[in-house]
This record gives structure tokens, C-alpha cells and sequence, in this order.
């Protein structure tokens, strides 16, 4: 298995970015799913192989509509508020906050979702820390507090639950593949965790859907509306940012991990730049609120940023950043590392950086000469990328044909290493071959064997298709090319033919009726178990 923290070996084609011209198959097709999506099952993959490639690029980068999902779960569970009582209507629409103005030349219906605003149940901090367990309670605690933050804790848990089996959900059921792989890597980029800092099940969602609308929108226009997302106010404690003590946290992250990357700001543009979004807040900052500009916390003087002098707002700010020489380069870096292959060569990242730049940052036709591209479909391109816990697990379910997400499922991606909505820090999840270790890969065989063993594994369509009276070779090459399209060594292949036929065993243990349906799933999961399984 290749190191795939790392960049491939060999020559760049000439014109990388030209469009691709070669053979087209199924080989590649799994391969254009694999990374415009999570995967898919032979079938998908054998009907997007019998499409040329460009319309298969456009049935991807073309969202179509998802009527049929949600924009998040039904009814997730009320906590309380300090007072016992129940959660209050959702707060104000921007810009009815009294003795507030909206964001300098920032159109206000554009910074928030709708979801964000219309949310049905918007939880509220309750103040105090939960006890542990087996703490005693603390001098005037009565029983109704400790009941209350019971409660609190319970509606949060199953919050938590709800979310994530939602967004699962989504994942393996949009037809609309892309959109949820863009929201997962802008999930890792933009960073927020729900629970800290008081960030709501609501919340998240809200900014998980502005992702989602946003998918292959405008990454500058996304930037903008990220700075006044409620999540990432609090994540990253910008609606504390006032003029008389400004909090610099977004103002680094915002360069070191959104847009510029490290060494390319200095200590004072970080200061400057903290001095330009002071007065970002929220309506209710110490509960739950929504977005508003406070012109009575901005600091409203001269700023020098980046080269640039002016009396600068977030705004300002922003479009400074995206005009340098370093943002198209970050952004580019990390788009093709997360759709390419890791470290991508200098050349490549400025030929890249070049397409964004001539775009104005939209994502669209960024990523869709991305996907038609000489470099996409080459042999270093191919299985250069370690599966994610996500995309390994939604893959999986997908090719089982599963389609419900239960608690063990979420728990499983844990131990792989990966649990949406709670990133590790704000510099997301490292990826690569960090996703690998002999813990993981136990948890990930683990994973595929339990799927297999489940009672509707065999009524996979890749399954259902054998029969006992299949020979054992023919039964391994339909499984090595419906879970890897052929990708496997010639000694894995014989591996697998000599357990299906029970090469070494006694007549009784040979492939038979009787222990057919056992040895199929086991088949399966040994397939699945195959190093060129875990790469993307």
C-alpha cells in the first residue's frame, strides 16, 4: 500500500490540467465516484462507465434537486434554560436588533441561511458546569438544578446522535454525490465543534446547510459568510471581538487555516485585522443569538493590512486577502490534496492557483477542470488517497446496500479516528496515512466483517447475483471486480479463490450449498479487506 501522506511518484503529464482525451471504463469511473463522491455500487459504477466521460462529470458537478432530504433532523430535543424553562421563539431576523447596524457593504440576507434564521429549537446555554459523576453537589444545588442538567446533558447527547445519523443519512442517499463531498472537506477546512463554546445541535446544521448551498458557490463570497456564521462566531470567539479588547482568534485562523496559510502575515496584520471585525456579534452573545454588526464595539480606524491602509472593516479585510498571490496558492494546495493526492508538486499548485485566480474564486469551473482533467485520470492520481473514515464507511453501506446509520456506525467511525461535527481542533482532521494505523485497520476490518454478517449483506445486489453453483475463481473475480475493479495482487486473488473453494480442508469443507451463504460473506469481507480498499 502506497504511502499516500505523500506525494506520488513519477512525471507530470504535459498540461496537466488539459482535458483528458483517454480511455474511458469502469476502472475510472469507480474512480471518479470514489472522489467526487463516497463510492458506489457496481451498478452505479457500470452506469457511468457506459456514459462518456464528460456527461458523467456533468451528472456530478450539475447538483441535482434533493427533495426528498431534509435539511436536518425532524424534531431535535429542547433542553432548558437556566430558569427551568422551555427554549424561546427563535431570535430576530438580521437587522432588528435595536441600536444595531448591518456589516458595512454586506447584503445581510446573504450571511446566514434560511435555515439558520428559521430554526425551530434553538437551545440555550444553562449556566454552571455540569458536576462529574459521583461529585457531590455543590452548597445551595438543589435537586431540580441536578435534574435540570441531567436533562441538559440527555437532549445534548441525543442532539449529538441525531445530527450525525442525519447527515450520514443524507450522504448515502442524495443523488447529489459531490455536494456532500464538498460539504465534508469545507466541514474540515472552515472548522467549528458542536458543545464548545455553547455551539448548538442547531447551529451546526445551520452550518453545515451553508456549506452545502455554497458547495461549488463562490469560496470568497463563502469566506464572508462563514465570518458571520453564529457557529464560527463562538468557535473561534469573535463575537466577543471588541474595540476596547480585541480578540485575535479568528483574525489568525482566518489566515493561517481559511485563506493565506502560514508565513505569509505577520503578527501585526493579525492585530490589524482583529481591529477590523471588532463589533461581529451575535443579538443574545451569552445565550443563543443570530448575527449583527455592533457599530458601538467597531473600531472604526485606520488599519494598515497586509500592505494595504485603510479604515478597514471584515469586509475590507477580506477582499484584501483574496487579492494577494497566497490565497489562490492555499486554496489550491488544499483542494488538490484533498481531490488529487497529497503534497501536490509547487507546478502543479500554480497551474491550479492560475485556474482559481482567472475564476474569482468560484468553485465550479475550478472543480470541473478538475475532474476532467489529464492529472485526475492519471496512474499517480489513481489510489493515491487513504479513504477517510467517512468515505470508507458511507462506501461500505453504500456497496452492502445499507441505508440506516445506528449508533454502532458512528461509534465504528470513532475508533477510526474521525467523528463528524467534532473536529480534533481547529486545523481539522491531518488525513493521509494518519488515518492508518494497526488500531484503525482493525476497526475498519472489524467494520466490513459486521456488515457482512448482518441479515441484508447477501441481498446486496453484487451477492445476490452468486449462487453455489458459481465456481470459486468465478466468484473471486466478480468480488475483486465489484469492491476493487480488478486492483489487487495476483497472490490476493489466489488467496481468495483458495478460501472460497477451502483449498487444504476436507471434502466436507469444500464450497457447497451448505456453506455457501458463510463463506460468500467472508469472501466479501476478506475483499474488502484488501489494501487497495482503503485507498480512495
Amino acid at each position: 500500500m502506497p504511502d499516500a501522506s505523500y506525494r506520488p511518484a513519477g512525471p507530470l503529464p504535459n498540461d496537466p490540467f488539459g482535458a483528458y482525451a483517454g480511455p474511458w471504463n469502469r476502472r475510472l469511473a469507480a474512480h471518479l465516484l470514489r472522489r467526487a463522491g463516497f463510492g458506489g455500487t457496481p451498478a452505479q459504477v457500470d452506469a457511468l462507465a457506459a456514459q462518456p466521460m464528460n456527461a458523467a462529470v456533468d451528472g456530478l458537478i450539475a447538483f441535482p434537486a434533493t427533495p426528498n432530504l431534509t435539511d436536518g433532523p425532524p424534531d431535535l430535543p429542547r433542553v432548558y434554560d437556566q430558569n427551568g424553562k422551555s427554549l424561546l421563539a427563535p431570535g430576530r431576523r438580521l437587522g432588528q436588533g435595536q441600536g444595531r447596524a448591518a456589516v458595512p457593504r454586506v447584503d445581510e440576507s446573504a450571511i446566514l441561511p434560511a435555515s439558520a434564521m428559521a430554526s425551530a429549537a434553538m437551545e440555550q446555554n444553562m449556566v454552571g458546569i455540569p458536576p462529574q459523576p459521583g461529585a457531590s453537589p455543590a452548597p445551595g444545588v438543589d435537586d431540580a438544578l441536578i435534574a435540570k442538567r441531567k436533562a441538559l446533558n440527555m437532549a445534548r447527547n441525543q442532539a449529538d446522535l441525531a445530527i450525525t445519523q442525519w447527515w450520514m443519512g443524507r450522504m448515502l442517499a442524495t443523488p447529489a454525490p459531490l455536494q456532500e463531498k464538498m460539504t465534508l472537506f469545507l466541514h474540515g477546512h472552515f472548522t467549528s465543534a458542536y458543545r464548545q463554546k455553547g455551539i448548538t445541535a442547531q447551529q451546526m446544521l445551520a452550518q453545515n446547510n451553508l456549506y452545502r448551498q455554497n458547495a461549488l458557490g463562490n469560496f470568497g463570497d463563502l469566506t464572508l459568510k462563514v465570518a458571520a456564521d453564529p457557529a464560527m462566531l463562538r468557535y473561534l470567539d469573535n463575537y466577543v471581538n471588541v474595540d476596547a479588547h480585541p480578540n485575535e482568534n479568528f483574525a489568525r485562523e482566518l489566515m493561517e487555516l481559511f485563506t493565506l496559510g502560514h508565513g505569509n502575515y505577520t503578527e501585526q496584520d493579525v492585530r490589524e485585522a482583529a481591529r477590523a471585525f471588532t463589533g461581529w456579534t451575535l443579538t443574545r452573545p451569552y445565550i443563543v443569538g443570530e448575527f449583527v454588526f455592533d457599530p458601538s464595539k467597531h473600531d472604526d480606524g485606520k488599519k494598515t493590512f497586509l500592505g494595504k491602509t485603510g479604515n478597514f472593516n471584515g469586509t475590507d479585510i477580506l477582499n484584501v486577502i483574496f487579492n494577494t498571490e497566497a490565497a489562490p496558492r492555499f486554496l489550491a494546495t488544499k483542494l488538490l490534496g484533498f481531490f488529487l493526492y497529497s503534497d501536490p508538486e509547487p507546478q502543479l499548485v500554480d497551474a491550479f492557483a492560475g485556474l482559481i485566480r482567472r475564476n474569482r474564486y468560484d468553485l465550479k469551473p475550478v472543480m470541473d477542470t478538475l475532474l476532467r482533467s489529464k492529472i485526475f485520470y492519471s496512474e499517480r492520481a489513481y489510489r493515491a488517497l487513504v479513504k477517510s473514515p467517512t468515505e470508507f464507511v458511507i462506501g461500505t453501506m453504500q456497496l452492502a446496500g445499507i441505508d440506516k446509520v445506528g449508533p454502532p456506525v458512528i461509534q465504528a467511525m470513532r475508533r477510526m479516528g474521525q467523528t463528524l461535527f467534532y473536529p480534533p481542533n481547529v486545523a481539522g482532521w491531518s488525513g493521509g496515512a494518519t488515518w492508518l494505523n494497526s488500531q484503525t485497520m482493525l476497526t475498519r476490518e472489524n467494520f466490513a466483517g459486521a456488515l457482512m454478517k448482518s441479515p441484508g449483506a447477501m441481498k446486496a445486489p453484487f451477492l445476490a447475483a452468486l449462487n453455489p453453483s458459481v465456481a470459486p475463481k468465478t466468484i473471486a473475480e466478480t468480488l475483486v471486480n465489484a469492491v476493487v475493479q480488478g486492483d489487487t495482487s495476483p497472490g490476493s486473488y489466489e488467496r481468495l479463490v483458495s478460501y472460497l473453494d477451502g483449498s487444504g480442508v476436507s471434502a466436507d469443507g469444500m464450497l457447497s450449498g451448505e456453506n455457501y451463504d458463510e463463506r460468500i460473506r467472508g469472501a466479501a469481507y476478506l475483499t474488502m479487506a484488501m489494501p487497495a480498499y482503503q485507498l480512495a
